[in-house]
Protein backbone atom coordinates (compact mmCIF):
# COMPACT_ATOMS: atom_id res chain seq x y z
CA UNK A 1 0.00 0.00 0.00
CA UNK A 2 1.73 3.27 -0.52
CA UNK A 3 2.13 5.73 1.89
CA UNK A 4 -0.26 8.75 1.00
CA UNK A 5 -2.59 5.66 0.67
CA UNK A 6 -2.08 4.19 4.24
CA UNK A 7 -1.86 8.01 5.47
CA UNK A 8 -5.48 9.56 4.12
CA UNK A 9 -6.94 5.95 5.69
CA UNK A 10 -4.36 5.04 8.11
CA UNK A 11 -7.23 3.89 10.84
CA UNK A 12 -9.20 2.33 8.57
CA UNK A 13 -6.25 0.31 7.82
CA UNK A 14 -5.44 -0.46 11.38
CA UNK A 15 -8.68 -1.29 12.10
CA UNK A 16 -8.86 -4.15 9.15
CA UNK A 17 -5.21 -5.47 10.40
CA UNK A 18 -6.85 -5.95 13.84
CA UNK A 19 -9.81 -7.65 12.93
CA UNK A 20 -8.52 -10.49 9.61
CA UNK A 21 -5.00 -10.62 11.02
CA UNK A 22 -3.41 -9.84 8.24
CA UNK A 23 -0.11 -7.35 7.94
CA UNK A 24 0.01 -4.54 5.48
CA UNK A 25 3.40 -3.38 3.95
CA UNK A 26 3.75 0.22 3.74
CA UNK A 27 6.01 1.13 0.48
CA UNK A 28 7.17 4.61 -0.60
CA UNK A 29 7.55 4.70 -4.88
CA UNK A 30 7.09 1.47 -4.61
CA UNK A 31 9.97 0.05 -2.02
CA UNK A 32 8.74 -1.50 0.99
CA UNK A 33 9.56 1.06 3.95
CA UNK A 34 7.06 -0.33 6.70
CA UNK A 35 5.22 -3.24 7.84
CA UNK A 36 1.57 -2.80 9.71
CA UNK A 37 1.15 -6.37 11.36
CA UNK A 38 -1.34 -6.89 14.23
CA UNK A 39 -0.22 -7.36 17.72
CA UNK A 40 0.56 -11.11 19.42
CA UNK A 41 -1.94 -13.04 21.19
CA UNK A 42 -2.44 -11.40 24.87
CA UNK A 43 0.08 -13.98 27.00
CA UNK A 44 -1.88 -16.26 29.65
CA UNK A 45 -1.29 -15.70 33.21
CA UNK A 46 1.04 -18.61 34.63
CA UNK A 47 -0.24 -18.21 38.01
CA UNK A 48 -2.19 -20.85 38.50
CA UNK A 49 -1.76 -22.80 35.05
CA UNK A 50 -0.61 -25.94 36.26
CA UNK A 51 -4.07 -26.33 38.95
CA UNK A 52 -5.46 -29.72 38.38
CA UNK A 53 -2.41 -31.19 37.10
CA UNK A 54 -0.81 -33.22 39.97
CA UNK A 55 -2.34 -35.91 42.31
CA UNK A 56 -1.15 -36.37 45.67
CA UNK A 57 -0.46 -40.53 46.16
CA UNK A 58 0.38 -42.00 49.55
CA UNK A 59 1.03 -40.16 52.84
CA UNK A 60 3.05 -36.49 52.18
CA UNK A 61 4.43 -36.20 55.03
CA UNK A 62 5.80 -39.36 55.69
CA UNK A 63 9.87 -39.36 55.53
CA UNK A 64 10.90 -40.62 51.87
CA UNK A 65 13.71 -43.17 53.40
CA UNK A 66 13.81 -45.10 56.47
CA UNK A 67 15.93 -43.23 59.82
CA UNK A 68 18.72 -46.09 59.34
CA UNK A 69 18.94 -45.63 55.47
CA UNK A 70 19.37 -41.66 56.53
CA UNK A 71 22.08 -42.22 58.65
CA UNK A 72 23.70 -44.04 56.41
CA UNK A 73 22.98 -41.76 53.62
CA UNK A 74 25.00 -39.20 56.28
CA UNK A 75 27.52 -40.70 56.66
CA UNK A 76 30.81 -40.18 54.92
CA UNK A 77 33.28 -42.91 54.37
CA UNK A 78 36.68 -42.68 56.25
CA UNK A 79 38.42 -41.54 52.92
CA UNK A 80 36.05 -39.13 52.28
CA UNK A 81 36.75 -37.51 55.86
CA UNK A 82 40.51 -37.84 55.69
CA UNK A 83 40.75 -35.63 52.31
CA UNK A 84 40.32 -32.13 53.41
CA UNK A 85 37.64 -29.95 51.17
CA UNK A 86 38.92 -27.70 48.45
CA UNK A 87 38.31 -24.28 48.85
CA UNK A 88 37.43 -22.02 46.53
CA UNK A 89 38.81 -19.06 45.05
CA UNK A 90 37.33 -15.34 45.40
CA UNK A 91 36.63 -13.78 42.30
Amino acid sequence: MPAGEFKARCLRVMEEVKKYRTPVVITKKGRPVAKLVPPDAPATDVFGCMSGTARIVGDVEAPVLAADTWRAVGRRSTAQRARPRARRKCR
